[in-house]
């Protein structure tokens, strides 16, 4: 009854507000999904974060100083997480606040708090992080693409031709992995990836034009005749979409002893990233003489400048001619395979009659 009186605690919140979160609504695409798509990575964030430190409190009597505290000591790596201490992240900081914020924003709006309640309003700047610079080299890519040609490799081979398709045709983990058959296009030789928005970060559909290399990667992984092109072991579905970056680091026991060993270690390189592989293909595509601006392109980021330096309206990139878009972005993808076969010792294969895979 005390309880009620003076309100929900932060986990009821918590609770309630994953429901909502998990809600069917109709998108753009027309297709129901949930309403906050991301609903399981906001969840996590409050489980490591939230509820061991708050989730008991009151959601009305936490402080901005608790938040300002929390903050800090997730920076620091003072917290404990899943029984064991954690690790310095500014990047967790800043998502755990984003959930906590949009925590209360959502309790005020459906009468849980007052709207007055709000312990993340000005909350003091987190230190800029470190931007990621992992890029690998010929050397390292040259072992990478060989690597992962291997037959020892305790991974399957449809993992290890992902990971060679986020290099070759820069696209991210979740953009690529869900690849179907029939979202393949050709014109004559040339092939195009139509990604639906559903799997892209922002929202919007993706046309990635295919190099011959990627092309021969995709003609391997749908050998087996199914829909989904890199598709799990358990059926006509897509991979698990960290699958990539657990192939590379590896994985453990919950006591700490290694259960597989990662491609990274296998292969004696550095650890990286798949989102490392962009990173790499972008700087060979810039080494080539590719303008940052076809380069953004091809990685689906926001453009805001043209090739001579102007900025360009919101609305160009909503009705930007869609045909020179391609043709630039073909013509990067193009550069970069070829740069691939050169470094790998790869010739270009000869010409053949036009790859078609059936829907």
């Amino acid at each position: 009854m005390q309880r009620e009186t003076q309100g929900k605690t932060v986990n009821e919140l918590i609770k309630l507000r994953v429901a909502a979160m998990q809600e069917l609504e109709l998108k753009d695409d027309g297709e129901l999904r949930p309403q906050v798509e991301s609903w399981s990575n906001v969840a996590s964030h409050f489980r490591r974060f939230v509820s061991p430190r708050l989730g008991k409190r009151i959601a009305t009597e936490v402080s901005r100083d608790e938040i300002v505290q929390l903050s800090k000591d997730i920076v620091d790596g003072k917290y404990v997480l899943d029984g064991k201490p954690g690790k310095r992240s500014v990047s967790n900081a800043r998502h755990m606040r984003r959930a906590v914020s949009r925590l209360y924003n959502w309790a005020a709006e459906e009468g849980y708090v007052p709207a007055t309640c709000q312990p993340c309003l000005k909350l003091p700047k987190l230190k800029r992080e470190k931007p990621c610079e992992r890029v690998l080299d010929e050397n390292e890519v040259r072992i990478l693409w060989h690597g992962l040609d291997r037959d020892n490799m305790p991974w399957d081979r449809k993992t290890r031709l992902a990971i060679k398709f986020e290099l070759v045709t820069m696209l991210r983990s979740a953009e690529l992995l869900g690849a179907r058959r029939d979202e393949l296009i050709w014109n004559g030789d040339e092939c195009i990836l139509a990604v639906p928005l559903k799997r892209v970060k922002l929202r919007r559909d993706i046309m990635q034009p295919l190099s011959d290399l990627a092309v021969e990667i995709i003609k391997e992984a749908a050998e087996d005749g199914k829909q989904h092109i890199f598709a799990s072991k358990l059926g006509d579905q897509p991979m698990e979409r960290k699958a990539m970056a657990t192939a590379l680091r590896g994985t453990k026991y919950p006591n700490g002893k290694v259960k597989s060993r990662g491609i990274c270690e296998l292969l004696g390189l550095e650890p990286f990233t798949p989102h490392d592989l962009r990173r790499t293909a972008a700087t060979l595509a810039g080494d080539l003489g590719f303008s940052d601006a076809w380069i953004a392109k091809c990685l689906d980021h926001q453009i805001v400048k043209d090739e001579s330096g102007g900025r360009v309206p919101s609305v160009t990139g909503r009705v930007y001619n869609h045909s020179k878009r391609l043709q630039q972005k073909r013509a990067v993808l193009n550069g970069v395979a070829a740069e691939l076969r050169r470094i790998v010792g790869d010739p270009a294969p000869a010409k053949e009659p036009q790859l078609r895979l059936a829907a």
